[in-house]
C-alpha cells in the first residue's frame, strides 16, 4: 500500500507542476514569491516559490531588496571600504568569510569536487561565476581549465529550460564554493524540474561522476514515504551530502530530515575583520528551519532527547539576509546582490567539508562533526519560533536545532579521521555445512568494524528462507556449530557483528541440511544369471539418513566373508537390480552391497550369493 501511496502522490504532485509550468513560462515559475523583512529597515525576497507541494523542492535562496544592499556594490581586494555597515560595503565577500570560520582556503581543497545541484537552468552559469572569482583576486575556474563542468541530471548537456529564481541559486551556491574553497573543482548538476525524483537523480550523478561533497540548497515539506526517497537518493556514505535546513523557521523540511545527510542550519553573523582571524558573534537566525522529522529515524550519533526521531539540524552557518552575503548574477537581472538564507550556509559547509581533504570511504560524513564538537563554534543565543521542547528552535549551550552543534571552525570537526565509531557493516562469506546432527557454519569479520573493535556475533536460524529469528550469541571467533539440528531438516542461517556502538547489518544468508549417512540396504538376493554372470536386486534402505541416495557400493568375493568393494552402482529407485557379468562361470560369488549420500556410505547389507552362469 505505501508503494501506491506514494506513486499516488508523485503523479499528483508531478501533474500539479506539470500544470504550472504548462500555464507559465520556466521564468516566471521561478518568481519572487514573498517579501520578508529584517533589521533596520532591510528587506528580501525568495527568489523561488515560497510554497511547494509534497514531492517537489524549492529555492532557499533570499535577496534583499532595500536600497542598502541595492544601491551598494563590494569594493575590490585592498579598496576602501565603508566603515558604517558590515563587511564588504554591507555584505561579506570571501576573506570575511574564511575570516570568520578560520578556514584554510588557501592552502586546501586541490583534487576536491563540490557538487551544486540545483533545478533548471542558468545559461550565465559560468560567466558569472568567473565575474565573481575575477572580481576578488580568486583563481580562474572554468570548463576551458578544468576546474569547472556543467551537466543536466544524467551527466550530459541536454540542460533543463532556464528560471530566474534557480538561476540565482545556482550563482549563490557556485560563488559561495568559490568563496571557501578557491582550490576546488565545482560540478554543477542541473535537474530537469524541482521534483524530489529530478534533483535526486542529479545527486547520484554528481556522486557518480566523483563528487566529494554535493550542496542542495533546497527543500519542501515532509511527506510519508520520504525514507525511500532518502535511501534512494541521499544516502551516498563517503560523500558529504550537505542540506538546507529551510527558511520559514521552525518546522521541518526534506531532505534536510534525511539522517544520511548534514543538515545547516542559519546564523546571524557579525564579523568585523578579514584579516584570517574571527571575531565573530553569532545568533539564531530568525529565519533558519529546525524541528523534528515526523519519519526519519535518529541516526546513531545524534543523542538529544527531544526528537524520538531525526533532529534537524547538524551544523549552520551565516544565512541572515540582514548579515548577507555579495553574489554575482546577471541572468536573474543586474549584476552584485546581497543573499542570505540556509542557501548560503549550505555550500559554505560544503565547501569546509571539501577543505578537509577527505577521501572515499565508508563514513556517514554527518557524522563527523559530533565526534570534534570543541571544534566547532557554539551558537548559545537567538531563536526561530516557538515550540515545546525549548532547545529545538533556541540557541542553547551544546547542541540545539536552530544550529545544531554550531558553525565550522577550521576544518578539524569535519575530517573523516576523526569520526565517531558506527556498527559494524554485515559479516560476508557465510557457509553452512551440514554433517550428522550438525550444522557447521563459518564466516569471515566485516569489512569495517565501524571504528569500534568487535566484541561477538549473533547467530540467527530459521526452517524457511527469510525467516530467521536469534538463535545465539557467540564471542570474536568466526565460526559456530548448531547441534540442536534435526537430520533432513533445512535450516537457514545469517549472522551479524556487535561492537561497543551496537549490532551491525546480518550478513547473506547461508543453508545447510544436517544428515547422517543411510541404513543397510534391505533383502539383497542373488540368482544365476539368464545369460552369463549373477544377477542382484535389494530394495533401498529403510533411512536414509536425511539425505538422498546418490548410488550403491557392491563388494564381492569367491569367498565367504571376504566381500570387498567390486563396483558402484548408479540407482535412486525404491528398488535396484545388477548383473555382475565379470565373473566365471560355474563360480560361486558372495555379495552384500551398502547405500551412499552425500554424507558417506552406510552399512553393508545382507550378504547373498549365487554360483554365475
Amino acid at each position: 500500500m505505501q508503494t501506491n501511496r506514494r506513486a499516488i502522490v508523485g503523479v499528483l504532485a508531478g501533474a500539479l507542476l506539470f500544470a504550472t509550468l504548462v500555464a507559465l513560462p520556466a521564468d516566471a515559475a521561478g518568481a519572487s514569491s514573498s517579501g520578508n523583512h529584517g533589521t533596520n529597515g532591510k528587506t528580501d525576497v525568495n527568489v523561488c516559490p515560497s510554497a511547494v507541494p509534497a514531492g517537489q523542492a524549492t529555492c532557499l535562496g533570499r535577496r534583499r531588496t532595500d536600497s542598502e544592499a541595492t544601491t551598494q556594490r563590494p569594493a575590490r581586494p585592498g579598496s576602501l571600504r565603508s566603515t558604517a555597515a558590515i563587511g564588504n560595503n554591507g555584505a561579506y565577500d570571501p576573506l570575511y568569510l574564511q575570516s570568520a570560520y578560520a578556514t584554510p582556503s588557501a592552502t586546501k581543497g586541490a583534487g576536491q569536487t563540490v557538487a551544486i545541484v540545483d533545478a533548471y537552468g542558468d545559461p550565465s552559469a559560468e560567466a558569472d561565476l568567473a565575474s565573481y572569482r575575477s572580481y576578488f583576486g580568486l583563481s580562474a575556474c572554468s570548463t576551458a581549465n578544468g576546474c569547472f563542468r556543467k551537466v543536466d541530471e544524467r551527466g550530459g548537456s541536454n540542460y533543463p529550460s532556464g528560471n530566474t529564481g534557480w538561476g540565482q541559486e545556482i550563482s549563490l551556491d557556485l560563488d559561495m564554493v568559490s568563496a571557501l574553497c578557491p582550490n576546488c573543482h565545482i560540478l554543477l548538476v542541473e535537474a530537469s524540474t524541482a521534483s524530489i525524483s529530478d534533483l535526486g537523480t542529479a545527486v547520484n550523478e554528481a556522486v557518480a561522476l566523483g563528487a566529494n561533497v554535493v550542496s542542495n540548497s533546497y527543500g519542501g515539506p515532509e511527506y510519508l514515504g520520504e525514507t525511500l526517497d532518502s535511501t534512494a537518493y541521499f544516502n551516498h556514505p563517503g560523500v558529504a551530502v550537505t542540506v538546507a535546513a529551510g527558511d520559514s523557521g521552525y518546522g521541518p523540511e526534506f531532505p534536510a530530515s534525511s539522517n544520511t545527510v548534514t543538515a545547516v542550519g542559519g546564523t546571524s553573523l557579525q564579523q568585523a575583520t578579514n584579516t584570517g582571524a574571527r571575531n565573530a558573534t553569532e545568533t539564531v537566525w530568525s529565519g533558519t528551519g529546525s524541528g523534528c522529522s515526523a519519519y526519519e529515524p535518529k541516526p546513531a550519533w545524534q543523542t538529544d532527547k527531544g526528537c524520538a526521531g531525526r533532529t534537524i539540524s547538524d551544523v549552520s552557518a551565516v544565512a541572515d539576509p540582514s548579515t548577507g552575503v555579495w553574489v554575482y548574477d546577471t541572468y536573474g537581472g543586474g549584476s552584485w546582490a546581497v543573499f542570505g538564507g540556509t542557501s548560503v550556509a549550505t555550500p559554505i559547509v560544503g565547501a569546509v567539508y571539501a577543505l578537509a581533504g577527505n577521501a572515499p570511504g565508508p563514513t556517514q560524513m554527518n557524522s563527523l562533526p559530533y565526534a570534534d564538537t570543541g571544534a566547532l563554534n557554539d551558537v548559545s543565543s537567538g531563536s526561530n519560533g516557538n515550540c515545546s521542547v525549548a532547545y529545538l528552535c533556541n540557541g542553547e549551550v551544546g547542541y540545539d536545532g536552530p544550529t545544531g552543534l554550531g558553525t565550522p571552525n577550521g576544518i578539524a570537526a569535519f575530517i573523516a579521521t576523526n569520526a565517531p565509531p558506527t556498527v559494524p557493516t554485515a559479516p560476508t562469506n557465510l557457509v553452512a555445512t551440514g554433517s550428522n546432527a550438525r550444522v557447521a557454519l563459518s564466516w569471515s569479520a566485516p569489512s569495517s568494524n565501524g571504528g569500534s573493535s568487535v566484541t561477538g556475533y549473533k547467530v540467527y536460524r530459521g526452517t524457511t528462507s527469510g525467516t530467521e529469528t536469534l538463535l545465539t550469541s557467540v564471542g570474536t571467533t568466526t565460526s559456530y556449530s548448531d547441534t540442536a539440528v534435526t537430520n533432513g531438516t533445512t535450516y537457514y542461517y545469517e549472522v551479524s557483528a556487535v561492537n561497543g556502538v551496537g549490532e551491525g547489518a546480518k550478513s547473506a544468508e547461508a543453508s545447510a541440511t544436517p544428515a547422517t549417512t543411510p541404513g543397510a540396504p534391505q533383502g539383497l538376493t542373488a540368482r544365476q544369471a539368464t545369460s552369463k554372470g549373477v544377477t542382484l536386486t535389494w530394495s533401498a534402505p529403510a533411512s536414509n539418513g536425511g539425505a538422498a541416495i546418490t548410488g550403491y557400493k557392491l563388494n564381492r568375493s569367491t569367498r565367504s566373508g571376504r566381500e570387498t568393494s567390486y563396483v558402484t552402482v548408479s540407482c535412486t529407485t525404491s528398488t535396484c537390480s545388477y548383473t555382475d557379468t565379470g565373473t566365471n562361470s560355474r563360480t560361486t560369488y558372495y555379495y552384500n552391497v551398502a547405500a551412499t549420500n552425500r554424507v558417506g556410505t552406510g552399512p553393508v547389507s545382507n550378504q547373498a550369493s549365487a554360483r554365475a552362469k
